[in-house]
């Protein structure tokens, strides 16, 4: 199964014997009303995600300000959104998948294999003319899947540093925060010694789809990926990595999130930052 999916292949799976789960991940940095947003309009039957209470931990120095959630907590957020075993999940949002990459990492890290984006996101959905739900729907009936941690490679900051040095270490965030010209959440400016700038909006088209598999290729190659360096990848908090990990896995390439991201690097006095265009 593709990292994405398009909006006519989901609408002929919500019709299908065997419909997804489609999970709505409305967020964005700055803004707490994604429940509204998906109140106002979503994919029928879909289901609201939340990110910072079920795709996350609550925030600490050490974990960031999106830890990964404790595994029993994710379990329970998934059969609250009705996932059954062996069922598919389709998850999007309504910027480009950054914010639904979080759910797509997420749950395949947790032992779910059939997880899709909506390439294009809602914006596709739109766009192809397809309905609107508007509401929030009752909770559907309560899945039964298991989950198992481990099936995605992370790493804390120890391992992010040397990933710098020894393979390459990708920055999802926006140039101007990677260069620490700005910083508008976290502890302190900058990026992480060695790491490469790699802004997550540049994997996508102007209508908010995937670049093609080639095109993405030549771009991360252009930042020095190989099959053979180890790959890893960080943003603010490990929301906007996993995006940019869909964007790796769809031109070939695997890599590792540090969860944590400069939100939980910045937060240690004890780790170095580097400023400026340069990784060093």
């Amino acid at each position: 199964m593709g990292v994405t999916i398009t909006a006519f292949e989901l609408r002929e799976l919500l019709d299908s014997d065997t419909p997804p789960v489609v999970l709505d991940v409305r967020w964005a940095l700055g803004d707490p009303h994604g429940r509204e947003h998906y109140a106002e309009g979503h994919i029928p039957g879909a289901v609201f995600a939340d990110l910072d209470r079920e795709l996350a931990a609550p925030p600490s120095p050490e974990g960031g300000r999106h830890p990964l959630p404790d595994l029993a907590d994710l379990q329970a957020s998934a059969r609250k959104w009705g996932l059954r075993e062996a069922q598919q999940v389709v998850v999007y949002d309504d910027l480009g998948n950054t914010a639904a990459g979080r759910a797509w990492w997420l749950l395949r890290y947790a032992g779910i294999a059939h997880v899709t984006l909506v390439d294009g996101a809602l914006g596709a959905w739109r766009a192809a003319g397809l309905p609107l739900e508007s509401g929030v729907p009752a909770d559907p009936p309560a899945g039964d899947v298991v989950l198992r941690a481990g099936h995605l490679p992370v790493t804390d900051a120890d391992g992010a540093s040397e990933l710098a040095v020894e393979g390459l270490l990708l920055d999802a965030r926006a140039g101007e925060r990677y260069r620490g010209e700005v910083e508008p959440v976290d502890p302190r400016a900058g990026h992480i010694p060695g790491a490469v700038s790699a802004p997550t909006g540049e994997n996508l088209a102007a209508d908010g789809t995937f670049l093609p598999a080639d095109e993405l290729r030549k771009r991360f190659e252009g930042e020095g990926a190989t099959r053979a360096k180890p790959i890893g990848v960080y943003c603010g908090s490990g929301v906007t990595a996993a995006h940019q990990i869909a964007a790796l896995e769809i031109a070939g390439f695997e890599a590792v999130l540090f969860p944590g991201s400069w939100s939980a690097w910045s937060a240690d006095p004890a780790r170095p930052a580097a400023t400026g265009p340069s990784p060093s």
